[in-house]
């Protein structure tokens, strides 16, 4: 019995330390989990897009974001573009030539630490530089449009909780980066251990611009109840868009497009 015993004391404390190890690896590279920032900036010479310029936007503490500029056509807006997690703003460089066919101007840019912008990637550097982004292009007097996708919710939120802009849509929007992380790894102490936690179900309260959510329900990357969470919490509602089985990445293909125009058309 005293053999037994010792063999699940043991067990037990193998267990505990396992776990702790789990946790210092997932505090000390948390980043490296929550961000994808592979790949590489494309040229504009490989895309469709003949009118947009390479611009480079100062920053917080004398830091730049690189992006991509194009001017909107007469009488129309501009799309201020908060890309996703994954890679460079400009593999998405198909919807930006969407944009620019149907008028409209666009700003799309790397947040600090992604590939086309230097720097340390964190959530206080990420909002820094999506306020700057959009201080830059409201000082060329256009109407501006904000478009966060995915990741981008959180900058985009926070702008417009922040700045006064024309309207906000919100493609798979989270309430929160800790309530996705809690999602997909219950059994850990999330909220005690990440840092970048953009709490967008804090900043959507304040935002006075209308609102327009898309989610998908087959989202299995960031579940559907936040966007319908978040379009909730909106004080000002102009449209939520569920699409069944549409997962994280398949809205624009199932026609985002034309409900985004008919939602900024209404501004």
């Amino acid at each position: 019995m005293k053999m037994l015993k010792r063999i699940a004391i043991g067990v037990v404390g193998v267990g505990v330390l396992a776990y702790l190890a789990v946790l210092g690896v997932l505090y000390l590279f948390q980043r490296d989990f929550q961000y994808d920032r592979s790949g590489r900036m494309f040229e504009l010479s490989e895309t469709l897009l003949t009118n947009a310029e390479l611009v480079n936007i100062p920053s917080a503490d004398g830091s730049t974001v690189t992006g991509w500029y194009a001017p909107p056509g007469p009488g129309k807006p501009v799309i201020l573009y908060f890309r996703g997690n994954a890679q460079s703003f400009s593999r998405e460089h198909e919807r930006y030539e969407q944009f620019v066919q149907d008028g409209y101007g666009f700003l799309a840019f790397d947040y600090r630490g992604f590939p086309g912008s230097p720097g340390e990637v964190t959530e206080e550097n990420i909002l820094a530089d999506a306020l700057a982004v959009y201080d830059w292009l409201a000082a060329k007097d256009f109407p501006i449009l904000l478009w966060g996708r995915s990741l981008g919710s959180g900058p985009a939120t926070y702008v417009a909780s922040q700045r006064d802009a024309d309207a906000l849509l919100l493609e798979t929007p989270f309430i929160s980066a800790v309530a996705v992380a809690a999602d997909r790894y219950g059994f850990l102490p999330v909220g005690f251990l990440m840092a970048d936690q953009y709490p967008v179900e804090q900043w959507i309260k304040v935002v006075e611009e209308p609102v327009f959510v898309a989610h998908g329900t087959g989202d299995t990357t960031i579940n559907v109840g936040h966007g319908k969470r978040v379009y909730e919490l909106a004080p000002v509602k102009a449209g939520l868009w569920i699409e069944p089985g549409a997962d994280h990445s398949g809205l624009w293909e199932r026609g985002l497009w034309g409900r985004a125009k008919a939602f900024f058309g209404r501004r």
